[in-house]
């Protein structure tokens, strides 16, 4: 789930009230990296405090004969533990990993990032020490005895794909899309 970009929602304690927020969040080697704005409530506390993080894809919903056994088919990590701010040129490449993570092969057609835009974003790393994962596949699991009733059961996939990208309709100048855009769709 964390090698590519996910929205991870994230669990800090601010002033003694939990507060989750979702973002997006990469896997960098043993780490995964959230980032965002200086101003950020979680990422002003997350240094300071022990953090969750958990993300989760759901791949279809699981339909049994009963209400009881339904469920649904699922991909989930969660990690804990203290991040740590991270500066200097591990911080560049965590920003360029994540405009790669997002589209591959993007970071290399744009500008780059300047000082200043460096600066008004912090980066925060949590290690993968205290990490755990939970995945459920498969047909639903229903009482021996149901297995003999005339009512559907199965499984319903899940799937979530790119659209057509639409084209910024504030650009000055007409701009082909680039080739890495082609693979999304």
């Amino acid at each position: 789930i964390l090698d590519e970009a996910t929205v991870c929602h994230v669990g800090v304690v601010r002033e003694g009230t939990p507060i989750v927020t979702p973002t997006l969040c990469i896997r960098l080697g043993d780490m995964v990296v959230l980032h965002g704005s200086p101003a950020s409530a979680m990422l002003r506390t997350a240094p300071k405090a022990e953090i969750c993080i958990t993300a989760t894809l759901v791949d279809g919903y699981v339909l049994a004969r009963s209400a009881f056994h339904h469920s649904i088919n699922y991909r989930s990590v969660t990690v804990i533990g203290t991040p740590i701010v991270v500066e200097g040129d591990t911080k560049v490449a965590a920003l360029d990993a994540f405009v790669d993570k997002l589209i591959p092969g993007r970071r290399q057609t744009l500008r780059p990032m300047t000082d200043k835009e460096v600066k008004a974003t912090t980066v925060i790393g949590l290690s993968l020490d205290e990490a755990s994962a939970k995945i459920r596949t498969g047909p639903p699991i229903d009482d021996e005895e149901d297995y003999e009733l005339a009512i559907w059961a199965g499984v319903v996939p899940m799937t979530s794909g790119f659209g057509e990208p639409v084209d910024d309709p504030n650009a000055k100048i007409a701009v082909e899309r680039p080739a890495h855009l082609e693979g999304l769709v």
